[in-house]
């Protein structure tokens, strides 16, 4: 699945000349060559073959990553390229680049033995006051450009230096070849080679041992599991968690929101001694709480990308391991704790279904939802990277948060996802980020969001917590639908704005959807079971359910409130009382039907 990783340090863009650098500043690029691993080739994995289908689609300020390093004091430019050097001989997925591409999944990984790469250093008289939101800066423009997956090296590395000495490091890598938490583990080992520490043997999965596994026989029953495991959430589950009036649009601009609060870290790990639950799991008790709570859904529907790492020997992997595990939480639940225990074991199942062929997913995500009539939005992701040993470094938060949690906000990114978090730290102190569409959340409810998760975890340290109570304990309150809005097929679903979007489809035709519309006869199975019923005044005799149905279908995106009718009754001209179901039935029906016989080209009429 689409997936963009983000870092955790707002910045601030210093005073810079047309290249965005400080004045007086020195550029150079050093040439480092490597030798000492071994060459081989051979298919890629499933991850990979995602995500070169990603970096071959998107914008590539969208999909590369990105992470900056802090140098520790004393380190000599030749240390830091050494270490560099030493992870590149280490880890294969720096020295794969794929040949074809194009090809995907059937596509081949190369890993050379030797070669070459580039470091940039950046050597500056005087750093800005700001010196790593400057890196985070730097780091952030570099991801612009598209990596060449068929020769080019997948890091693009920049030292910065004041007077001769690094200070940091900004680097930007191909999501082919590494996600966020492979990142954090490169970070680990440099800072670590950096202190003089001989590196433990590798344990974790090259990308060509995971390929390898993955296209065992075992490996297959588990991708087809994975993609039964997703069909089922995608037919059944809410078509998108924030179906409500102010939910529009795809791509996303949002603004960075960070919590640091040592309360808040302090109330989870009292929740953690009382029910003996890992903090991750309570974190996302909370969160799907609290999203279904403000969404107003009774199932939580969420992507958690690195929970993927959940087997000892992929926790490790430099490698990019992006494919979505999918956690659909019933959060019908008494009470905090009765929710608690639910949670491990949904999020496990998600775990466990996370590896799949991303082209036979995507190929079920289309036949799918075209025969729900809904797409898929991936609405809700949390991205738990706090049990890694490397995640971006926190400020010392205030004492005991007198005053509430230390909030602050950073950059705008694009991203397409309504709610994105990642959990950095969870002791001793409780540190997040929150990406959230500002239609939904505007500055104020985003800040009362974070801080209603720190009120809610402090509730539920001592005592168990009705979750009836979420708006009194939090303050965070369930958006308001109004009555047009109803709850069908598992979805919220506006019948006007059905109507409206059809009608539009078609060319501007009368259309008039309603719920469960009965059947006279019984007889019709199209008609059974809770769905809409769209009908339309069609002065045109060709017109089809199928026809229909198409249309809509290429009018959905972007608009998570309208769920494709299950029936579609054709009449030659609209009723009198155009807004009565009974008078619709009381026309001459021309054709009638649920339109998914068949995908339809714009072609097809």
């Amino acid at each position: 699945m689409r997936t963009s990783a983000v870092t955790g340090f707002p910045y601030v863009r210093p005073a810079a000349d047309p290249s965005g650098r400080p004045s007086g500043t020195r550029t150079r690029t050093l040439t480092v060559a490597y030798a000492g691993g071994e060459a081989r080739r051979g298919p890629v994995t499933m991850g990979q073959a995602n995500m070169i289908r990603c970096i071959l689609r998107d914008d590539p300020a969208h999909i590369n990553i990105h992470d900056v390093w802090p140098v520790p004091a004393g380190t000599t430019l030749d240390a830091a390229v050494d270490a560099l050097r030493a992870l590149v001989v280490r880890h294969e997925a720096l020295r794969t680049t794929f040949p074809d591409a194009s090809a995907a999944a059937d596509g081949e990984q190369v890993v050379a033995a030797e070669g070459t790469f580039t470091v940039t250093v950046l050597d500056h008289e005087e750093l800005p006051r700001d010196a790593a939101g400057y890196a985070e800066a730097l780091a952030r423009r570099a991801r612009a450009g598209r990596f060449r997956l068929d020769r080019e090296f997948p890091l693009r590395t920049s030292l910065v230096a004041r007077d001769g000495a690094p200070v940091f490091v900004a680097l930007v890598s191909s999501h082919a070849a590494a996600d966020g938490s492979a990142l954090a583990v490169l970070r680990e080992e440099w800072l670590a080679l950096l202190d003089g520490a001989d590196l433990p043997p590798l344990t974790g999965l090259t990308p060509l041992e995971l390929a390898a596994e993955e296209a065992a026989p075992a490996g297959l029953r588990k991708s087809e599991a994975s993609l039964a495991y997703w069909e089922t959430i995608l037919r059944t589950g809410p078509q998108a968690m924030f179906a409500e009036p102010r939910a529009t649009g795809t791509d996303i601009r949002m603004p960075q929101l960070t919590l640091r609060s040592a309360r808040g870290g302090r109330a989870l790990g009292r929740i953690v001694e009382r029910t003996g639950s890992l903090p991750s799991t309570v974190l996302l008790t909370a969160w799907c709480a609290l999203v279904a709570h403000r969404a107003g859904q009774s199932t939580c529907v969420t992507a958690v990308p690195t929970s993927n790492r959940f087997r000892t020997r992929l926790a490790r992997s430099v490698t990019t391991l992006s494919q979505d595990a999918l956690l659909a939480l019933d959060v019908t639940a008494p009470s905090f704790d009765a929710l608690l225990r639910k949670t491990w074991g949904a999020a496990l199942n998600a775990y466990r279904h996370s590896r799949f062929d991303s082209v036979g997913l995507w190929e079920m995500i289309g036949r799918v939802t075209f025969e729900r009539g809904s797409l898929f939005a991936r609405d809700v992701v949390f991205n738990d990277v706090s049990t890694l040993a490397s995640t971006p470094a926190s400020t010392t938060p205030r004492a005991d948060d007198e005053d509430g949690p230390e909030l602050s906000w950073g950059p705008d990114q694009v991203l397409p996802t309504r709610v994105l978090a990642f959990a950095y730290q969870t002791t001793p102190l409780l540190h997040l980020s929150l990406w959230a569409d500002p239609a939904l959340f505007p500055r104020q409810e985003a800040e009362g969001f974070l801080t209603g998760l720190v009120r809610l975890l402090e509730a539920a340290a001592d005592a168990d917590v009705p979750l009836a109570s979420l708006t009194a304990v939090t303050g965070v309150r369930a958006v308001e639908r109004g009555p047009d809005w109803e709850r069908v097929d598992g979805s919220w679903v506006s019948p006007s704005a059905v109507a409206g979007a059809l009608g539009r489809a078609l060319g501007g035709v009368p259309v008039h959807v309603a719920a469960d519309v009965p059947d006279p006869d019984g007889a019709d199975p199209d008609r059974a079971g809770p769905g809409l019923t769209a009908f339309i005044a069609a002065a045109d005799a060709a017109l089809t359910p199928a026809a229909a149905h198409a249309a809509l279908m290429d009018a959905l995106p972007g608009r998570p409130g309208v769920l494709a009718p299950r029936r579609y009754v054709i009449v030659r001209e609209p009723p009198a009382q155009a807004d009565r179901s009974d008078a619709w039935l009381r026309q001459q029906i021309l054709s009638e039907g649920n339109g998914r016989e068949r995908r339809m080209s714009h072609d097809d009429g």
